[in-house]
């Protein structure tokens, strides 16, 4: 591998949404993705943790997992989930759920759901559910196909 190739990273999410985060991410650190595994909710993606970390001792992975309300903040959270991370493991918890970091970017949220930004919540962490936040945002969308 050259300095101009970009970094191939595995990943593992809980979902659909947080797969789409995970591809943003990375292609935005100019990298690619090899995989992302999981999408199947909190609980299989526990399970499999300890196999993403092991992987993550030969190539890099990043693994996104929702706080909700399991713990008081992340660092305990972390701990609890993944005390010993291997060298090329980035593993990220979105405090309380991976749409309240979508919700953080209001401009861009509003004009993609057509609404406007007054409509959008100011602090999106503080949300008790970002999630159904979303989904009732999206359904005041002035388009039809996002309704």
């Amino acid at each position: 591998m050259t300095a101009q190739d970009p970094v191939v990273i595995s990943g593992a999410v809980e979902g659909i949404v947080d797969e789409a985060v995970l591809r943003r991410l990375v292609q935005h650190v100019q990298g690619t993705v090899n995989a992302v595994y999981g999408k199947n909710g909190k609980t299989h993606l526990r399970q499999r943790l300890d196999g993403y970390n092991q992987a993550a001792r030969f190539g890099s992975w990043i693994v996104l997992v929702d706080l909700d309300h399991e713990a008081d903040c992340a660092p305990l959270f972390r701990t609890a989930w993944l005390p010993n991370p291997a060298p090329l493991m980035c593993f990220r918890i979105a405090v309380r759920e991976i749409e309240a970091w979508l919700l953080a970017d209001r401009e861009r949220l509003s004009t993609f759901l057509s609404i406007t930004a007054s409509r959008m919540p100011r602090e999106p962490e503080a949300e008790p559910d970002p999630k159904r936040t979303v989904v009732d945002l999206a359904r005041r969308a002035r388009r039809r196909e996002i309704r």
